[in-house]
């Protein structure tokens, strides 16, 4: 029996595993927040989450980088490392 795996690549995998993992904690977040049937409760878990995006974000871009490391020209390396930067600081303004 074949995996389903097989034919994906190492860099992939580890950000499907992340995302899976980032929804879950979303998901989390929402059942607590039913659970508590709190506003203030739920503002709190909300800006908790407000962590949980930027590190996904970076995690994945990280391992996606240096998945296509070297298929990928060190100029190009560099305007995606740019953009990746422009969002984190939009994010804090």
């Amino acid at each position: 029996m074949k995996s389903i795996f097989s034919g994906l690549e190492a860099a992939v995998l580890g950000m499907v595993l992340i995302r899976i993992i980032s929804g879950l904690i979303e998901l989390s977040a929402a059942a607590l927040m039913f659970r508590f049937n709190s506003v203030e409760k739920a503002v709190a878990i909300n800006a908790l989450l407000a962590v949980v995006g930027p590190v996904v974000l970076i995690s994945t871009m990280a391992i996606g980088l240096v998945g296509m490391a070297d298929k990928l020209s060190v100029g190009k390396l560099l305007f995606i490392g740019a953009g990746v930067a422009l969002i984190l600081v939009g994010l804090r303004k």
